[in-house]
């Protein structure tokens, strides 16, 4: 007995896919930020709750939907719209959680990125973690950048299945989608300067709290779009992955380059240059 929710933002490419995938699941509700495609038909067609409200972060529109969403069950998996939901998760899901304990207030899961059609298992630095099954009440989203972090009062488990994350829209919504976030994690990345750091972080037992420290530290890092492709590229392995790999490499480091760019022209906007 699971409620799932999923967010969305004109998803109409996507949306068909993740539903099509959750046909097992007792409850779903898809939060919108009021799209102007056919994501609320879509939705209508097929039976599912359909509730608007506006984006403030994704942390913000996660808290919102687990405290006005009306969801009904304890276990709440959280999913953006071209997430998919494998059989062989949905089925680790069923086994699992009857018997979880009281300690457990969430499960990591690994996410596992497609592009044009291929799984990027090097250049997509797999498997990064995301917190997406959650019991409700004991777990908080909170904004950090474009993405958001989360509190959680008890123990995080790992979930052995993947989530499949595959983005269909194409090279033109990527890039508008990233000039929208990079300004974000600018933002974020002037805000924590000067903040103390913990190197102990950085060999945490916890894969999501390494992640965080190593983003940390490379934001500091000359040149760091130029580190993030020999890191990703070279040292991770993403020549592995053909030319699908190369691409996003690069498109990756692009991002970077945005983000420091950005985050410069703040700089100096905050000096009064």
């Amino acid at each position: 007995m699971i409620s799932v929710a999923i967010f969305t933002l004109n998803e109409e490419v996507h949306l068909p896919s993740c539903l099509d995938a959750l046909a097992w699941a007792d409850e779903v509700l898809v939060v919108d930020s009021f799209s102007t495609d056919r994501t609320e038909q879509i939705c209508k067609e097929r039976g599912i709750r359909f509730v608007q409200h506006a984006f403030g972060g994704f942390g913000d529109q996660r808290n919102w939907a687990l405290d006005h969403g009306g969801l009904k069950h304890e276990w709440v998996l959280i999913l953006d719209a071209d997430e998919r939901v494998t059989p062989e998760l949905a089925e680790e899901l069923r086994a699992t959680l009857p018997s979880i304990g009281d300690r457990v207030a969430a499960f990591r899961i690994a996410r596992r990125f497609y592009w044009w059609g291929q799984w990027l298992r090097h250049s997509s630095l797999y498997p990064t973690y995301v917190v997406r099954l959650i019991r409700r009440g004991r777990v908080r989203y909170v904004n950090r950048g474009h993405a958001e972090t989360q509190e959680v009062q008890g123990d995080i488990q790992t979930l052995k299945e993947d989530l499949l994350d595959e983005n269909r829209k194409g090279l033109a919504e990527w890039f508008a989608r990233q000039n929208r976030y990079s300004g974000l994690d600018a933002e974020y990345e002037l805000a924590q300067e000067g903040k103390p750091g913990s190197a102990a972080d950085l060999m945490s037992s916890d894969p999501l709290v390494r992640r965080a420290a190593f983003k940390r530290l490379a934001a500091a890092v000359p040149a760091r779009p130029v580190w993030y492709f020999l890191y990703s590229y070279v040292l991770c392995g993403g020549f592995r992955d053909g030319r699908a790999g190369l691409v996003f490499c690069l498109m990756r480091s692009m991002y970077q380059l945005m983000v420091a760019m950005k985050k410069y022209e703040l700089q100096l906007s905050r000096d009064g240059r």
